[in-house]
């Protein structure tokens, strides 16, 4: 399971928390440990201004360069913050198939 963030995980003043960081919340309040990858970058920005590594991957998987986005297991491709929390919710580690950290 990967989980791609913007620059990190950390909390934030921005109402409603940072997108990155609830997603990774989540999925660790669900019993998972994904492997984070820092895509840098700003995903609002065209594509010339996203060219790491991480942000690539992103554009490859969605077809956006805009992050969080969670890999599972099963090779799924989540995006949106909101998407992987409830994803996480509805998943718990150990509930079944695809349900492996």
């Amino acid at each position: 399971m990967k989980l791609y963030v913007c620059h990190g995980t950390f909390s934030s003043p921005r109402p409603g928390g940072h997108p990155c960081r609830n997603a990774y919340q989540a999925l660790e309040e669900a019993g998972y440990d994904p492997e984070v990858i820092k895509s840098y970058g700003l995903g609002i920005l065209p594509d010339v201004f996203n060219r790491t590594k991480g942000r690539k991957a992103v554009k490859e998987l969605t077809g956006s360069n805009m992050v969080p986005v969670l890999v599972t297991d099963d090779g799924e491709a989540i995006s949106d913050s909101k998407n992987i929390v409830e994803w996480a919710k509805a998943h718990p580690a150990g509930a079944g198939a695809g349900a492996t950290a």
